[in-house]
């Protein structure tokens, strides 16, 4: 069995749609999706579009929530900026697509062969918010994941490719499709024109986790940021590679 595992596509459709080729290339014999679709990217409406033309279980990530009820936090400055953004993402939904929004899960399992279990969150099985990156002590991810067990845990999040164990389970972020990072030795991130995912192969005993990453055309979806007038467009795609 071979399972496409996408996260973190934030409305960016030049990045999905590149994603979904190369699984077409895959074979997979299905696709989940780890949450965060319709938010801080210029094509909400479309990447919900195609979300729902791949009939898959979705999980509902922060994005998600904030999407679907919008309220003001009284964020300032970067922060207040990205939620004006998304508050603008939500206005470009038609009500058919916050109804696909709203049937978003918190957690999906998926059986796998043997007995075994993939299981699927956004932050960690305890909520949206958590965040597990590759350097979370033990002692801090022991409460975001008990009472679940899973052979294979994959989250997403954090926008960073992953994988570690934690006891008798592997942990995985497919790192984001449509907003994927990378650290500049100052600390400052950049956006490349890239769009990740993953691949798990079960089959019996034996497993294969394959993580990927495609090129996009990144100037497309900065364009479309000015073409569709998203707020701090600017702003928002000085950070992208093109």
């Amino acid at each position: 069995m071979r399972v496409g595992i996408i996260s973190d596509l934030h409305a960016n459709l030049a990045a999905l749609d590149a994603v979904l080729a190369s699984l077409g290339d895959e074979r997979v014999d299905r696709v989940v999706c780890l949450g965060d679709v319709a938010a801080s990217g210029p094509e909400p409406g479309e990447v919900v579009a195609r979300l729902r033309g791949l009939d898959c279980p979705v999980v509902m990530g922060n994005a998600d929530a904030f999407v679907l009820d919008p309220r003001p936090t009284g964020a300032e400055g970067d922060a207040g900026k990205v939620e004006e953004i998304d508050r603008w993402c939500a206005n470009q939904l038609c009500p058919d697509d916050s109804a696909f929004l709203r049937s978003f899960r918190p957690t999906v399992e998926i059986p796998l062969e043997g007995g075994a279990r993939l299981l699927c969150y956004h932050g960690s099985p305890r909520g949206f918010d958590d965040l597990i990156a590759a350097t979370t002590p033990e002692k801090e991810l022991a409460p975001m994941l008990a009472g679940h067990r899973a052979l294979v845990m994959a989250g997403g999040h954090w926008h960073f490719q992953m994988l570690r164990r934690f006891e008798d389970m592997v942990l995985i972020n497919p790192g984001s499709v449509g907003l994927a990072y990378d650290l500049l030795p100052s600390g400052e991130a950049r956006v490349p024109s890239r769009a990740e995912y993953a691949v798990l192969t079960a089959s019996g005993a034996a497993m294969d986790i394959a993580f990927r990453r495609v090129p996009y055309d990144g100037a497309a979806t900065v364009r479309a940021m000015f073409e569709r007038g998203m707020p701090h467009a600017a702003w928002w795609s000085a950070d992208w590679d093109r």
